[in-house]
């Protein structure tokens, strides 16, 4: 007799034989998470080497480590934590952290198992949207690309930065200019591998 699993889906629940599901798991071609309170409980080995990782260097470590800070960690935490509890989906473009300290411009989804408590149990999937060039960031140029991929203005970046408005277009500027673009969604499309 063949051990199966049973799968949540939108219309109930459907039995795959283990080993199938295991496969699927493992193959997918993007990375695929398991995160309970924010530890990695399970991940296959696409996440694992996007990051720059083996699965067990990850199973049982916080997602501290794919950031670049603390704050950022933190800050990520709270930004799609409502979402979660409202519809039980989320979905992001950021930047992650490779283990050799780059970073990767990656579309994030989150699908909570719980609703009333969304990190208690999320499933992810994580794929890099562009695989060319590492991207190499300041702290300060990874929060204004996240808030600008979020369609914030300047001066609402830099209220939620603490920033001067001034500050954070000096920042967009220096982007722009690195990244050879004339315009921010310019700089948002070619980080997304697009322009």
């Amino acid at each position: 007799m063949t051990n199966t699993v049973s799968i949540p889906y939108e219309y109930g629940m459907h039995s795959v034989p283990t080993d199938t599901a295991l496969l699927a798991f493992d193959a997918a071609p993007v990375g695929i998470v398991m995160a309970e309170q924010r530890f990695i409980r399970a991940c296959n080995g696409t996440f694992a080497a996007m990051l720059g990782y083996e699965v067990g260097d990850l199973v049982g470590r916080s997602f501290r480590v794919l950031y670049g800070s603390q704050e950022e960690f933190e800050r990520i935490r709270d930004i799609g934590l409502s979402v979660l509890q409202q519809s039980g989906h989320y979905t992001d473009e950021r930047l992650m952290r490779h283990r050799a300290g780059h970073g990767i411009w990656c579309r994030f989804r989150a699908r909570t198992l719980d609703p009333r408590d969304p990190l208690a149990r999320v499933v992810m999937s994580i794929a890099p949207i562009h695989d060319a060039e590492p991207i190499r960031l300041s702290k300060r140029e990874r929060q204004v690309l996240e808030l600008m991929s979020r369609r914030l203005t300047s001066k609402e970046i830099a209220a939620r930065l603490g920033l001067s408005p001034r500050t954070v277009d000096d920042v967009r500027g220096r982007l722009i200019k690195r990244f050879g673009v004339r315009r921010a969604a310019d700089l948002l499309g070619r980080l997304r591998g697009l322009g």
